[in-house]
């Protein structure tokens, strides 16, 4: 690995930028919608019965964007039920925007919101030194379990808390997507030190849990990164290698054979002049 690269977690404003690109330019969004309509009220259907209040865990909630949609299903099968829906999110811009999407947003009455502010890991290692042991009816972690140390222990701790009837709803990148060659296969030689990729159902199976394995379809439109010097195209690529500009601070080697994976159809599609990336997700729903 090229001395010069450096992990693009290390410019927060850089990844922000980034990744708001990777939002506009994917289904992300749309496919976790399409997730959440259709097949979250069948996965909650039971965690509320006979409650007068139902716990909500939201690990990693970020901007609260998706939070408030799995909200809403609850509140639809649930109706004037009190909420009490907690969010664990490291990042203070992120806190900010949630809070804003909170007061904007209608029909909100019922649910109480809490914020904190830390990580996955500093949240447990504090309930742990409070003698701390909360259950909850539902606990989500979307798209975070990239930035844990240790999986296994991160999906045991919050698998533990889970009351008789809730669900835990781990939603990350699938083993068949782009994502998932791209890492495997170039991870060594970039700076990806705090993301790890691995098929997690393994993992599962390991720890013993039960679950079920839901697949979501979704694409990126990375046409941007094949046109040399278009800056949306050189944020792309910093975010498909987790890189700050990779495209400036990657070897010539390096660029060029990672440029030659994104073209393979292993990892992309090409349709009507345009190349788009394989960026299917993984909704896995554990039982207690």
């Amino acid at each position: 690995m090229a001395s010069s690269m450096r992990s693009l977690l290390s410019d927060h404003s850089r990844y922000l930028e980034s990744f708001r690109l990777f939002l506009e330019n994917s289904t992300e969004h749309q496919c976790m919608l399409e997730f959440i309509e259709k097949k979250l009220p069948g996965i909650i259907s039971s965690i509320g019965n006979g409650k007068s209040a139902i716990n909500i865990l939201s690990v990693g909630g970020g901007s609260g964007d998706i939070d408030l949609q799995i909200l809403s299903k609850i509140q639809a099968k649930y109706p004037g039920v009190t909420i009490n829906n907690e969010v664990i999110e490291p990042n203070d811009e992120q806190i900010l925007s949630y809070k804003e999407r909170v007061a904007k947003t209608p029909n909100l009455e019922n649910i109480k919101f809490t914020w904190h502010k830390e990580t996955s890991s500093e949240y447990e290692s504090r309930m742990n030194e409070e003698k701390e042991f909360k259950k909850w009816d539902f606990i989500h972690m979307i798209q975070m379990l990239y930035y844990v140390k240790d999986i296994p222990a991160t999906i045991r701790y919050f698998h533990s808390l889970l009351e008789a009837k809730a669900k835990l709803l781990i939603i990350l990148i699938s083993g068949t997507s782009g994502w998932a060659r791209l890492w495997k296969k170039y991870g060594p030689r970039l700076p990806l030190t705090d993301l790890c990729f691995y098929d997690i159902k393994e993992r599962l199976s390991q720890i013993g849990l039960k679950y079920q394995v839901y697949e979501l379809p979704s694409t990126m439109d990375i046409t941007n990164c094949f046109i040399k010097g278009n800056k949306e195209g050189e944020l792309l690529l910093d975010f498909l290698t987790e890189t700050c500009y990779f495209s400036k601070t990657a070897s010539l080697d390096l660029k060029n054979e990672i440029m030659e994976e994104l073209k393979k159809p292993e990892c992309s599609e090409e349709k009507d002049g345009k190349v788009f990336f394989n960026n299917n997700l993984s909704a896995i729903v554990i039982e207690p």
